[in-house]
């Protein structure tokens, strides 16, 4: 067991996934976001795993494992459709430097 006098602390990038040495660790931390905000969801219906599954279309042994972070097999566009089953509007903004947001509507309309 290390010593807590010998131990080093190094402060991390914002990204986990990155720091940990992920490919794609911008993916993982969206994907990871996304996943986030779906539990929410489901937390705040008070959905079981099994009535989750139902509205997302899927299988409750796959929910749990996206719900434990084993979403590295999910698109995040797949995630977001889970989050537009569950009910939320998926805006995306896109912003080039120097210049206005514009947003798009995921699965839908553009957004005002």
């Amino acid at each position: 067991m290390p010593n807590a006098r010998n131990s080093r602390v190094a402060r991390g990038g914002g990204n986990v996934f990155a720091d940990l040495g992920f490919a794609n660790a911008e993916d993982h931390l969206v994907k990871a976001q996304l996943v986030s905000e779906l539990k929410h969801i489901i937390d705040r219906e008070g959905w079981t795993q099994a009535r989750a599954a139902k509205v997302m279309g899927m299988a409750q042994p796959d929910v749990s494992r996206l719900l434990r972070g084993q979403f590295s097999n999910y698109s995040i566009d797949r995630i977001m459709r889970f989050l537009r089953a569950a009910g939320c509007e998926v805006d995306i903004t896109l912003r080039p430097k120097g210049k206005r947001a514009h947003t798009i509507r995921f699965g839908g309309q553009e957004a005002a």
